[in-house]
């Protein structure tokens, strides 16, 4: 047996006899290609191997080194030290650059023969793609081609600590397709492969590019949906999935229709961890099953009664919006000095039918990624305005009322119109009004925060800055804003008389405010503790349940009368809060 060419033939002349046979059988094998080259690198003979590995032809001028790929070529210098020091190198793997721009992955040795370099290559490119092709077995289901249980695992398990990190909310369903087996039975198991098949393209084409769909096996399948808004969200999206089963799957110009039933669990109200959301979710999807199949069922044991409730929500926000669910109750605000409210602010409240009465922090996150917030802080200060005004054509003592508005609100273009046409709606006079917006809500754009701010004190309206101090407004834009009011958030008094930095902050907050020419409130005052430290800090006015808690519009009335009766018999020392100031001792 002959070598190929004169390449391989000088390579065999050069081996001893015992070692020509072997070679001779892997050069005929197509399985190694050989070069020889000289000490700068210059190929001067290749055989076809060689040629066929790297994508050029006899009467290229090659240079090994212009072969390797860049990033390579630390390896090679390597090689080529052991060449000159030992007159052989180990074998390695490096890349070739192919001709059309391709990489070859290689197995690559040398050794010197006389004057020359002879090279061995052996092509790894089908090792690679093997490799790559078991790998991809590895994690996807052979049938589908969606990954497996275990990709599904990991994918869970980053978005979960993605989570953590970002404050997100996911969703795990678990589907499983209702009396599958009869279809097996009745068509066949070729016919059921192909409807599992067409039912994964339906599933991917209801999700995002950043969800998952996997399939655990059999009839069952699992989705990931990633960063969702709520369990809304998630409910909506188990729908679609729904609607895109029901549709007809023809074979063979047949119709077949399926069923299926899911089971959901939240991230993290249903588990923290990969195993726990997996169980929850086939907790739920059991109970969806027992209820007769052909539904979705979130799950509802232990912490996750609040998904339902947040579901709840979410899709009676607009409905109780509609139906005059929602009242507005208001908070004393009451001047430090003599203890006798100069003010109010107006607090919204749902008056659910199922939940009873719900606070903002349950359900005005929900209105904000819906857009209601927009309505509802409408509606708010309507009806505080009209009742306002109607207690001061009553006679009661003239007070001035805050109302909040979100950064949402506030961003609106119609914003100032808006007000303008509820104050004239209502004939409240401007200089009764007070409007709310915290520091991140003109944060996020100042120039125009303060067109909007000088507008509205144009009109007369005054403006406080909420929550104070949790921010991230500059002090160089704080004494741009044409505000009238600080209020300091609740979080710095509640332990302003046990914590040095919450006292400092406090005094700060107040010091600044006073320099400002501003009126500072604090928020939240429940001890007399803290009102004793915020009167030793000439702090303005209060609020808090040391005072009163937010009261129903009745109740309030009922406190302006009583000022007013007060106010009257022109019985100045006495006060309507008695309890607050006969405890308070001198500072």
């Amino acid at each position: 047996m002959k070598p190929h060419n004169p390449t391989e033939k000088a390579l065999v002349e050069s081996l001893p006899c015992k070692l020509e046979a072997g070679l001779r059988r892997f050069i005929e094998a197509n399985l190694v290609g050989i070069v020889f080259a000289d000490f700068a690198g210059v190929i001067i003979s290749a055989d076809d191997n060689f040629l066929k590995t790297v994508g050029y032809s006899h009467g290229d001028q090659l240079n090994l080194s212009e072969l390797t790929l860049p990033e390579h070529h630390r390896l090679d210098e390597e090689a080529f030290e052991k060449l000159r020091a030992f007159g052989a190198c180990a074998p390695f793997e490096k890349e070739f650059i192919r001709k059309d721009g391709s990489r070859a992955p290689v197995l690559f040795g040398a050794a010197i023969l006389e004057q020359e370099i002879a090279c061995f290559v052996v092509d790894l490119s089908q090792n690679k793609q093997a490799h790559e092709k078991l790998s991809h077995l590895a994690y996807h289901d052979a049938l589908t081609d969606l990954p497996n249980q275990v990709l599904f695992k990991d994918r869970l398990k980053q978005a979960i600590a993605l989570s953590r990190r970002n404050d997100q909310m996911q969703a795990v369903l678990l589907l499983n397709l209702d009396r599958f087996k009869t279809i097996n039975d009745s068509l066949g198991y070729t016919a059921g492969d192909r409807l599992l098949q067409s039912v994964a393209q339906r599933l991917t084409s209801c999700v995002h590019d950043s969800d998952t769909v996997a399939r655990f096996g059999s009839d069952e399948f699992a989705i990931l949906l990633t960063q969702i808004r709520g369990a809304q969200e998630a409910a909506n999206k188990a729908r679609a999935i729904k609607d895109a089963l029901d549709q007809a799957f023809i074979f063979d110009e047949q119709e077949i229709f399926i069923s299926s039933s899911i089971g959901i669990s939240l991230y993290p109200y249903d588990g923290r961890d990969t195993p726990t959301l997996l169980k929850s979710a086939g907790a739920a999807l059991d109970r969806a099953k027992e209820q007769g199949g052909n539904n979705y069922q979130f799950y509802t044991a232990g912490r996750t009664t609040n998904a339902l409730k947040q579901l709840m929500l979410e899709s009676n926000l607009r409905p109780g919006l509609e139906r005059g669910e929602f009242i507005v109750e208001y908070q004393p605000q009451v001047e430090i000095k003599n203890f006798q409210p100069v003010g109010m602010e107006a607090l919204v409240r749902w008056q659910h039918p199922g939940l009873g009465l719900l606070y903002p922090a349950e359900f005005i996150q929900f209105a904000e990624d819906s857009g209601l917030i927009i309505p509802l802080g409408e509606w708010v200060l309507r009806t505080a305005c009209f009742q306002n005004q109607s207690w001061q054509e009553a006679g009661l003592e003239q007070m001035r009322l805050s109302v909040n508005f979100s950064a949402r609100q506030f961003q609106q273009p119609t914003f100032i119109s808006t007000v303008a046409e509820i104050l004239k709606e209502t004939k409240l006079d401007p200089n009764w009004l007070e409007l709310e917006l915290t520091e991140g809500s003109i944060m996020k754009d100042p120039e125009q925060a303060i067109e909007k701010l000088h507008e509205l004190r144009r009109m007369g309206i005054r403006i406080a800055i909420d929550d104070f101090g949790t921010g991230y407004s500059s002090l160089s834009y704080l004494k741009r804003f044409p505000i009238d009011t600080l209020k300091i958030d609740k979080s710095f008094v509640n332990d302003v008389c046990t914590d040095a930095d919450d006292a400092a902050i406090v005094r700060a907050i107040v010091t600044l405010g006073h320099a400002l020419e501003l009126t500072v409130i604090a928020e939240g005052v429940e001890t007399y503790e803290q009102l004793e430290y915020l009167s030793f800090l000439e702090c303005d006015v209060v609020q808090g349940f040391l005072f009163s808690k937010s009261l129903p519009t009745r109740d309030f009335e009922e406190l302006l009368i009583e000022q007013r009766r007060v106010i009257s018999r022109g019985d100045f020392t006495s006060t309507i809060l008695p309890s607050a100031s006969d405890s308070l001792q001198p500072v």
